[in-house]
């Protein structure tokens, strides 16, 4: 007969190592703007990068004042993140992202993004642009410094080339010929914008009566 003998241990709770469980890592998209309205574009195109993707979440991120040298006219920041919550709705994939007006001024992505890996080590952003807005990444503030933070996400655009010197993934999503101004006019016109933003929003619009001027 084969015996075996095991020898009992003890473990001196005083040298126990705390076994410390890694957070799995978020893959966030961010869809930042003035969203001066959001409209079905808007939707749309957060919709189709968050599952082309496989994000775990796409964030609408209204600014606070928008950084553009043309600059926006637009409405008061906490209206049209009110405006942004009700077009989410319902979606699980998105969520409403309130950095840039809590911070208030100029709205730079760049400090918006220093500040949210600080809050969220553990998360990869990935920057949602339009293929427009690509052609003018040279322009924005400490881009350099910008581009080793996100992922930059362009949404192909006919008329907009690809050549950048930036690293950007491509990702196809249907031509939605809305913008905010198109709706802000059409309003001032006392047009229609049925379908062109969510119901939500076009009666938030008719509520407090916004850009009738």
């Amino acid at each position: 007969m084969i015996t075996s003998t095991v020898a009992k241990q003890t473990v001196d709770p005083a040298v126990m190592t705390e076994t410390v469980t890694e957070m799995p890592r978020q893959r966030v998209g961010i869809l930042g703007g003035t969203f001066n309205p959001p409209h079905m574009g808007h939707l749309i195109m957060g919709d189709q990068v968050g599952k082309q993707l496989g994000l775990n979440k796409v964030l609408f991120m209204p600014n606070a004042q928008p950084p553009h040298v043309d600059h926006k006219d637009a409405i008061d920041p906490m209206m049209r993140a009110r405006m942004v919550r009700r077009a989410i709705f319902g979606n699980p994939l998105f969520d409403l992202e309130m950095a840039e007006i809590q911070r208030g001024g100029k709205s730079y992505t760049y400090d918006t993004i220093v500040a949210l890996k600080e809050r969220h080590p553990n998360t990869e952003y990935y920057f949602i642009i339009g293929g427009d807005e690509v052609a003018y990444l040279s322009t924005w503030h400490r881009i350099d410094e910008l581009a080793k933070l996100v992922t930059f996400v362009g949404v192909n655009r006919s008329g907009f080339q690809k050549a950048t010197p930036y690293p950007v993934i491509w990702v196809d999503v249907p031509t939605i010929d809305i913008s905010s101004s198109l709706i802000r006019e059409r309003v001032k016109r006392g047009q229609s914008i049925h379908y062109l933003v969510p119901e939500t929003v076009e009666a938030y619009i008719k509520e407090h009566q916004l850009y009738h001027e």
